[in-house]
């Protein structure tokens, strides 16, 4: 089983991801490492760590699409982090593949944003790796990659979580809904 974790920046994909290797021991992949690690070896690879969203995305997903159709095919299980992930993308993948990830979209309702921005959303942005830069968003932007980010899932029917007021409580409730999912695919699977 594959899971892919999308989402806006600060959604707590990384730590999802984390939670569920601790909890599945399913290896995980971020994208972040994936980006940084191309750009690393090559600046000359197609892309700057500072290229918009769409750009980076472009030209990482024929690599992730293959590593997710690989794993498919050895019938192994791993986690996709990232926010270079989009609805439009996984939905080109073959129905063969698709029956075998589980994906689903993090983000935040303005209520939450205008609320917590400061004291929840900025202040644990780097709770399992560390950014080593200044979160550059203003609360309006990132209102807007919110909002766009929920049409987009509503656009391509993708998997959508909105966190309204409780993160910790509607965190739990994802974490839930991902076990049901694995617990269904099993079943029908085997």
């Amino acid at each position: 089983m594959v899971i892919l974790i999308g989402g806006v920046g600060y959604a707590g994909k990384t730590f999802m991801a984390q939670h569920l290797l601790e909890k599945y021991k399913y290896p995980y992949l971020s994208i972040d490492h994936l980006k940084m690690g191309l750009y690393h070896a090559d600046i000359e690879c197609g892309f700057t760590p500072t290229n918009s969203l769409e750009q980076i995305s472009n030209k990482l997903w024929p690599i992730l699409k293959g590593i997710i159709t690989t794993c498919i095919q050895n019938k192994q299980n791993l986690i996709v982090e990232g926010g270079y992930l989009f609805p439009q993308q996984i939905n080109e993948l073959e129905s063969e593949y698709l029956k075998e990830i589980i994906s689903f979209y993090l983000g935040f309702s303005d209520s939450y944003i205008e609320k917590y921005f400061h004291s929840n959303v900025q202040k644990y942005r780097s709770v399992i790796e560390e950014r080593g830069y200044e979160c550059e968003d203003t609360m309006e932007d990132y209102i807007m990659q919110n909002r766009e980010q929920k049409e987009l899932c509503e656009k391509y029917n993708a998997k959508y979580f909105e966190i309204n007021e409780n993160y910790e409580v509607e965190r739990n409730f994802i974490f839930y809904w991902i076990h049901e999912q694995l617990c269904n695919r099993q079943v029908t699977t085997s």
